[in-house]
């Protein structure tokens, strides 16, 4: 029978439970354990698609097209979970479900409540993560939010349900809390904490193992004792958290504390112990890394570190497999458009345009574009990157005077880039895009081929609009090159382009960020960090 730990947070929120059961999974992995992870998210929107940036961070892309929490993208790059829409539940997906259900007459007329109703949907959901032919040994469910908060009142009363449905030996509880420092009286307060499990309690869930986030300091031995005894937790399973670089490091920390051991013993379940060779040794390449390579990521949504997380992640990747520090700086190309771009970029030694919506900042991003294929730097485009590279070309060589995208030029007179023809007619925004995975054919003798390896890839998806096939020999004349295809039906979409004649300049219409791990670094960002290191090493 498949076993279940439940993350919970308490005192604030983006306490770390995302890293902590991301952690805990690598940790168990190591030991053969299979295990499943799921994201349960308070709020009412169904799913994160159509929030802005600045209001929940990058949305995160499963195979299946799942638009999810952002925190599924540390279970991905920690573990090897295979995730998908089964692994991220939001209130507005369970409420969404329980009305229709409602609407079909399921329910034969009862009146549809919280208890059972919703409480049953959220149960299900963790059951469906567990079934198959080759279910996990293990199942990680995070529940976001705080303790405390309405929202998430439902979710934690069907944990408390399910305890009882699956029997309490074969469940933990992990709660994550704050433990704030107070400088004035030079100490680290336990009374949050004790707060916070009291609140857990009063739900009836009893956390058997607390990880508390001290910043950079460590809890005392009378520290943990007060925490153990006013939580009713045994004394080793109070977790030091303290703030670790580089985040890699995190499950090392948890390691010598045993976290992994206590939630097996917990659990009444054995295993081997650890190999963590391989992670460890990535970490100290990381820490011991020589050189130092500065990029530049021109972005809109630089106010917000998450809103690139894995972008951010997929360079310190790169970085580790180059033997060098990502020195990446966010450029915000609203302010870009106001600036010499050269001036703003000539410091760098590769140039990255992410991706984005919308038509704001976008002349910035074509000037950074501009400036990289001039001045023979580095480039690399992600998703409305690689349009931004394209738009361009079409103006600045192949003449096409006011060429843009219809996405916020609806009247361009050169529509290079264009709604994907089953994009027309959508009403709808979320869950409708072009979402997940999907085959990309590469050519021979490309930068993308001499990344990947490979005549065939499989990337993910997220975007409505895509390269105007009309205005594919106007470009090819003046120097872009297709480099990537996939095929639909008798209709080609362009995936990759490159420029040939250029030491290094590389844009796709994918996010290959969303596959990079730290011990598999993704073979683009791979590549693009090593040019920026060559461009570094002609500029010195």
């Amino acid at each position: 029978m498949t076993k279940y730990v439940f993350t919970t947070g308490g005192v604030v929120s983006s306490v770390g439970k995302g890293i902590a059961s991301a952690g805990l999974g690598l940790l168990l992995e190591s030991r053969g354990l299979r295990i499943a992870m799921m994201k349960m998210d308070p709020y009412i929107n169904v799913d994160p698609g159509t929030m802005n940036p600045f209001e929940h961070g990058e949305v995160f892309v499963t195979d299946d097209g799942a638009e999810t929490d952002l925190d599924l993208g540390h279970y991905e790059r920690f573990t090897s979970a295979k995730l998908s829409k089964k692994s991220n539940a939001t209130t507005g997906s369970v409420y969404n479900a329980v009305i229709q259900k409602e609407r079909r007459g399921e329910y034969l007329g009862k009146t549809v409540q919280v208890i059972p109703h919703i409480t049953d949907e959220i149960k299900s959901r963790i059951h469906a993560l567990t079934s198959g032919e080759d279910p996990a040994d293990v199942a990680i469910v995070e529940v976001g939010g705080t303790v405390g908060d309405i929202e998430s009142q439902p979710f934690l009363e069907a944990l408390r349900q399910f305890r009882l449905d699956v029997g309490p030996e074969n469940c933990c509880f992990v709660h994550v809390t704050l433990v704030p420092y107070i400088e004035a009286s030079g100490e680290l307060k336990t009374k949050p904490t004790q707060h916070s499990v009291r609140a857990l309690r009063d739900i009836g869930l009893q956390p058997d193992v607390i990880i508390c986030r001290t910043g950079t300091r460590r809890l005392e031995k009378e520290q943990r004792q007060k925490i153990a005894l006013f939580c009713n937790v045994t004394n080793d399973a109070i977790i030091n958290g303290e703030d670790i670089s580089p985040l890699y490091a995190i499950p090392l920390n948890f390691k010598r504390q045993n976290l992994d051991g206590i939630v097996l013993r917990i659990l009444g379940l054995e295993a081997p112990e650890s190999d963590l060779a391989e992670w460890t040794a990535m970490v100290e390449r990381l820490r011991a890394a020589p050189a130092r390579v500065r990029i530049a990521a021109v972005g809109k949504y630089v106010g917000h570190d998450d809103a690139y997380k894995s972008i951010n992640e997929a360079f310190v990747h790169a970085g580790i497999q180059n033997d060098c520090r990502v020195e990446l700086t966010w450029v915000d190309s609203e302010h870009l458009e106001q600036e010499d771009a050269a001036k703003a970029l000539e410091s760098y030694d590769g140039i990255l345009v992410g991706p984005g919506f919308g038509s704001r900042g976008i002349e910035g991003k074509i000037k950074a574009a501009q400036y990289a294929r001039e001045h023979n730097k580095p480039y690399f485009g992600i998703c409305l990157g690689m349009q931004i590279a394209v738009i361009e070309m079409a103006r600045n060589k192949a003449g096409l005077a006011g060429a843009a995208s219809t996405e916020f030029s609806p009247h361009t007179p050169h529509p290079v880039i264009s709604l994907l023809s089953e994009q027309r007619g959508v009403q709808n925004l979320g869950g409708t895009m072009r979402l997940g995975q999907y085959r990309c054919d590469l050519k021979p003798g490309t930068l993308a081929h001499a990344a990947y390896g490979a005549d065939v890839i499989y990337e993910r998806h997220r975007h409505r609009y895509e390269f105007n096939n009309v205005y594919l020999d106007a470009l090819t004349d003046v120097g872009l090159s297709v480099s990537g295809t996939h095929a639909v039906d008798i209709h080609t979409l362009v995936e990759i382009i490159e420029i040939k004649q250029h030491p290094w300049f590389c844009a796709v219409q994918f996010h290959p960020e969303f596959k990079s791990k730290p011990l598999n670094p993704q073979p683009l960002f791979r590549d693009f960090v090593a040019a920026a290191l060559r461009c570094k090493a002609k500029r010195d």
